[in-house]
């Protein structure tokens, strides 16, 4: 059975909430506490009364997370993108980044998921969506198809290969869809094979941007910038912070150099 689905069909078809409160954001097709599950097959076993089994239509609907908190899924996200990210304007910048040839592909989903995440957290200093160009520069040269193993040490084994236009690790990967552990709200259920979408890939990376911005502050012991969250991010701000020689670099890649370097031309252009 072949389904076909326009994106108005699916939300039209959904029960929602009558009051825009019970929503994390206006573009969420569910309420807080539920999560989107599109139209798919499902394959039932044979049983006394089928026993030939039976293959049923689930039609899209929100289903209940048993810890009630905000779940974007990897369905509900694409819906959002395709929805509502064509009519924004503004960052970031095309055209600067030339050396990449793929530089402003992806400035669609870099503005959308910037908007979403900004009204989401409602930062004092909200996000550039020029910092996260830049930082996905500097991370995978806007290669989406990106899959880099880590080192071979206990840590790194435990972190897993970064994957993706904003390398995102196996271990975020499970942090930031785990119910109980570092992120109290606003998860996001993304499998391995959905990260490497781009759109998914951003989504989930500016979130984690927003995480490290956090711990940034922990780590400095008083409020972070962008920049260090940028730093805690790449995993290097605690070798930069516990740096105590001037003649050591912590910084032995000269990651923050490179990104700071994108960052200013966007910002300049």
């Amino acid at each position: 059975m072949t389904i076909d689905q326009t994106d108005s069909d699916v939300i039209k078809e959904i029960e929602l909430p009558e009051d825009i409160k019970d929503k994390a954001h206006p573009w969420r097709v569910c309420p807080i506490g539920k999560h989107y599950v599109r139209t798919h097959v499902l394959h039932i076993p044979p049983s006394k009364k089928h026993p030939e089994g039976q293959v049923v239509t689930r039609h899209a609907h929100c289903a209940d997370n048993p810890s009630h908190k905000d779940v974007l899924s990897y369905d509900e996200l694409q819906i959002i993108a395709k929805t509502h990210f064509l009519g924004l304007v503004g960052a970031p910048k095309a055209g600067v980044l030339t050396k990449f040839p793929r530089a402003d592909e992806f400035d669609l989903h870099i503005r959308g998921w910037v908007h979403y995440w900004n009204d989401i957290f409602h930062p004092q200093e909200p996000l550039d969506p020029n910092l996260v160009k830049a930082l996905i520069a500097s991370e995978s040269s806007f290669r989406p198809e990106q899959d880099t193993p880590q080192s071979t040490t206990e840590k790194n084994k435990k972190i897993g290969h970064a994957c993706g236009l904003m390398q995102i690790t196996e271990s975020t990967l499970k942090i930031i869809g785990a119910h109980k552990g570092e992120i109290k709200d606003h998860l996001i259920h993304i499998t391995h094979k959905e990260i490497m979408d781009p759109s998914a890939n951003i989504c989930v990376g500016i979130r984690w941007l927003f995480t490290k911005k956090t711990t940034a502050r922990e780590r400095l012991h008083h409020t972070a910038t962008w920049d260090d969250a940028v730093a805690e991010y790449k995993g290097i701000l605690k070798a930069i912070v516990e740096n105590k020689d001037p003649h050591h670099n912590p910084d032995p890649y000269n990651e923050m150099p490179k990104f700071r370097s994108f960052y200013k031309k966007l910002q300049e252009s």
